[in-house]
């Protein structure tokens, strides 16, 4: 049986991937219930984003269902009880981008505070 740490790792690998399914992506309130009320996030172009913001870009349509990004070397670490790091590469269609994201849990469960992308080339 998997400790509590290796529980924690796995609901927020679990997590990223549902935040990183094109179905969930489209639908703003799936989103919602992933997103920290606090949420920020640093993306690969520099810019800031936050609930808001990211909610508007997801719920636009933007998001190819046919072009879903590839995720590779995920791995996981717990920095404090309710508080999971995790790191990992996404291929979207050929842009590669070193991701790292704080997941925290809350009276809701797992919710995604803080992402941080950097492109690699």
């Amino acid at each position: 049986m998997a400790d509590a740490s290796e529980r924690a790792v796995q609901a927020a690998i679990e997590a990223e991937l549902r935040l990183l399914d094109p179905a969930v992506r489209a639908s703003p309130a799936l989103v919602s219930q992933l997103l920290d009320p606090e949420f920020t996030e640093i993306g690969a172009s520099g810019r800031r984003w936050d609930v808001t913001s990211i909610l508007t870009v997801t719920s636009s349509g933007s998001v190819d269902p046919e072009s879903p990004v590839k995720v590779s070397e995920m791995s996981g670490g717990v920095l404090a009880p309710g508080l999971v790091h995790l790191t990992y590469f996404a291929d979207n269609n050929g842009r590669r981008v070193r991701r790292s994201s704080l997941w925290r849990m809350t009276g809701t469960g797992w919710r995604l505070y803080f992402h941080q992308g950097t492109l690699v080339s």
